[in-house]
């Protein structure tokens, strides 16, 4: 009978688990916080420590990772620990999947603790149980082995049953009641110490790292009502001093919600008939819900489709279903302005992240990082064409995977991915693309269309005017040809200078729109600023010079201070509502609710009103009227038409009105007066930049700034047409928050 050996591995497998299989530091990181995270640990202190400038390496660097978890008890240390490759987790995780705090365990095939040893060569680690009356401490020491683990003698290396680790017990010292960076309690947890560091470190590295480990669970931007943010805070620590946080994610937050042209979000469902349920909505409208099943014919007609799916799906779907949210971008040059990415700055923005995966709400590296094509979606394009899909740089995204309803998707030993034997990660990657495929075909050419037809349209416009004023050139010229043939040349001249002055007026006119606004609200409040200013000095002078006399009355003191805080919060208050229309406050998009833009507004023209004994009605009809923009684009729509309500008087006119009406059923706005209203001959312009019929008081640019803030959002400002939208005899105007084919029923 064949006599039976143990299998003995070299001690060098250490080696090949933490140096070669973990792919470099930041995984390894990763691996350890992940561990924290599965120890159901609020908060991980990172820290880097006896590092020298721009993180050099010395004999006293250490990494420590700290987290304030359930702890190991000693039992857990000799029996699962110290055991490499234990099935512990997956036990557990079959048993009871989700932690005492709700969460999906992520590890499970118990190499995870060899990351450490991907740092450094001695590891220390302190850990503690609220169940504990003693900390453990674990030392893994192989400093003085070179990585075959050789014991000095040529030839001759470690087995790894032959290496040995220290464990001791002692009274809590390291887990006392501290707390991690000062306000997360740590009477429980553990405490990893790497020292004898390997490779090397910079400040490029740490800030990777940060920016990795700031993306582990779903960053900012991803989080909504559905996908709530986990209690998991992770911070990295320079000689105990924290460092600041990816600040970029907020950039980023605020540029999807402001650029994106689709926001499109679902579920694929995997039944007996498979389909994605999922909604699309344009910039800031309303969501339209769709269905899409994969026998639908256009979905099979697609390239991206049957190149995924050679012959067609006629076996069950073996990914499961998954959850997904996308926001797509237009890239193209002459893209509406609401959606328009500056190169420069956003795009980049843009180009740092991609489609990222998450299992049970905790990344799958490396996808979404931006050199990462796991949807191949850049090779599409480039093997069957350009136009067949989006770019990696158009969609950012999230899919949303669990344990529970994909079991066939898992990751790879090495951390780098989705294993990719089988048909389950081919099917999820294949459904991917092609659903993006077909918003791409579908959705995104539409609109593409479209707008080319509107471009068309206002380009055939401008054509037209144009041969106007040449042709009205082209009859002077022959006028006076005859008579004066110098002119000639002049004439010509003054046509060219004309089109280069009128294309540098526009851009002019552009550029200063965010300044018009400023100069109305702060022209209108500055009277109202002075007069206050103005008393309050005088007050405080009083004030002063009572407070020389030998005897003050603390009761006359206290109501004059009261006085003059009034004054003060009165000019502070006016202040703030003029502060909203400057660009700082105009970066982000909300929802607002339209009569609140409307009454600061008021408040601002206030005394105007009073002195030229206008009444200002505001109404509102059906719901509150709110749509998605800035303050500042209300608040400098508003103040150029209440400008210009109160500037036109009629002087027969005893009763001057201003009515406004908000109709939040239809998402529209009503302004009007009953002043001296528009000539006809002027309607065709008044919209146009720097046409005014107010002379020199005027400056032509109010209507043109409303017309092209609201523009940006897909909104639109007009003169009322019909009986029912003309409210007073005067101006009437019809503001519409919402773009011409947006179907506004709720």
């Amino acid at each position: 009978m064949p006599k039976q050996y143990p299998i003995r591995p070299y001690a060098r497998l250490l080696t090949m688990l933490g140096e070669q299989l973990i792919k470099n530091e930041t995984i390894a990181l990763i691996e350890l916080i992940k561990n924290c995270y599965d120890a159901d640990a609020t908060a991980v202190k990172v820290t880097f420590e006896n590092f020298g400038e721009n993180y050099a390496v010395s004999e006293h660097s250490k990494i420590i990772i700290e987290d304030n978890g359930c702890g190991m008890t000693e039992k857990t240390i000799l029996e699962h620990f110290l055991n490499p490759a234990t099935p512990e987790k997956k036990r557990r995780k079959e048993k009871k999947p989700q932690t005492t705090l709700g969460r999906v365990m992520q590890g499970e095939k118990g190499i995870g603790r060899f990351a450490a040893l991907k740092l450094g060569k001695k590891i220390t680690i302190t850990t503690y149980t609220q169940n504990d009356t003693k900390e453990s401490v674990v030392v893994l020491d192989f400093s003085d082995y070179d990585e075959d683990f050789s014991a000095g003698i040529k030839d001759q290396s470690l087995f790894l049953d032959e290496l040995t680790a220290s464990v001791t017990k002692r009274f809590p010292k390291t887990f006392a009641g501290q707390t991690l960076f000062g306000k997360y309690k740590n009477n429980s947890g553990t405490r990893i110490e790497i020292e004898h560091i390997r490779g090397a470190w910079n400040q490029k590295k740490i800030n990777d790292v940060i920016k990795d480990v700031n993306r582990m669970t779903p960053p900012v931007f991803f989080q909504n009502e559905k996908l709530q943010k986990q209690d998991f805070v992770v911070r990295f620590c320079p000689e105990n001093q924290i460092f600041s946080s990816d600040s970029s994610l907020n950039d980023v937050k605020v540029l999807l919600e402001e650029k994106h042209l689709f926001y499109v979000e679902g579920k694929f469902i995997d039944k007996n008939k498979p389909y994605f349920a999922y909604s699309i909505t344009k910039g800031g409208g309303h969501p339209k819900e769709l269905k899409l099943f994969l026998d639908d014919s256009d979905f099979q007609k697609l390239s991206l489709y049957k190149k995924s799916f050679p012959s067609g799906i006629d076996r069950p779907i073996e990914c499961g279903s998954f959850t997904f949210s996308f926001y797509i971008f237009d890239f193209s040059a002459n893209t509406s302005p609401r959606y328009k990415i500056d190169k420069k700055l956003e795009t980049d923005l843009l180009k740092s992240h991609r489609i990222y995966l998450y299992r049970d709400g905790v990344r799958v590296y490396p996808y979404g990082n931006p050199d990462d094509d796991w949807l191949q979606i850049d090779v599409a394009r480039g093997t069957i064409s350009a136009g067949s899909t989006f770019s990696n740089d158009q969609v950012v995204g999230y899919i949303g995977i669990t344990q529970k309803d994909n079991p066939h998707l898992q990751d790879k030993t090495n951390r780098e991915g989705l294993i990719e034997t089988g048909n389950a990660t081919s099917d999820f990657t294949g459904l991917l693309r092609s659903f993006l495929a077909y918003i791409r075909r579908n959705d995104f050419q539409q609109f593409r269309a479209e707008f080319e037809k509107n471009q068309n349209t206002i380009k055939a416009q401008d054509i037209f005017n144009q041969r106007q004023v040449e042709t009205a050139f082209q009859a002077a010229q022959k006028a006076i040809e005859e008579k004066k043939p110098n002119a000639l040349k002049l004439l010509k001249d003054t046509e060219e200078e004309y089109k280069r002055e009128r294309e540098y007026l526009v851009r002019r006119a552009e550029t200063t729109e965010q300044l018009a606004g400023v100069g109305l609200s702060v022209e209108t409040a500055s009277h109202d600023i002075t007069m206050i200013m103005r008393k309050a000095l005088t007050l405080n002078d009083d004030l002063i010079n009572d407070t020389q006399k030998d005897s003050v009355d603390t009761q006359d003191l206290n109501t004059r201070l009261t006085t003059l805080r009034g004054m003060l919060s009165f000019v502070d208050s006016t202040l703030k509502d003029v502060q909203q229309i400057f660009r700082s406050s105009r970066q982000r998009r909300k929802n607002i609710r339209v009569r609140e833009a409307l009454d600061k507004v008021h408040n601002i023209y206030k005394r105007q009103i009073e002195k030229s004994k206008i009444r200002c009605n505001i109404k509102e009809i059906g719901s509150p009227l709110v749509v998605k923009t800035t303050d500042a684009v209300l608040l400098q729509v508003f103040i150029n038409l209440f400008d210009n309500a109160i500037y036109w008087k009629n002087d027969e006119l005893q009763d001057r009105k201003i009515e406004v009406c908000l109709n939040g059923d239809e998402t529209t706005l009503y302004f009007s007066d009953n002043g001296i209203g528009i000539p006809k001959e002027d309607v065709p312009y008044i919209f146009e930049p720097f046409y005014t019929g107010k002379g020199e008081d005027g400056r032509g640019l109010g209507l043109y700034i409303a017309r092209q803030l609201l523009s940006k959002d897909d909104y639109s400002i007009r003169l009322a047409e019909s009986k029912s939208e003309k409210f007073l005899s005067g101006a009437n105007f019809v503001i519409r928050f919402y773009s011409e084919g947006e179907d506004v029923d709720r």
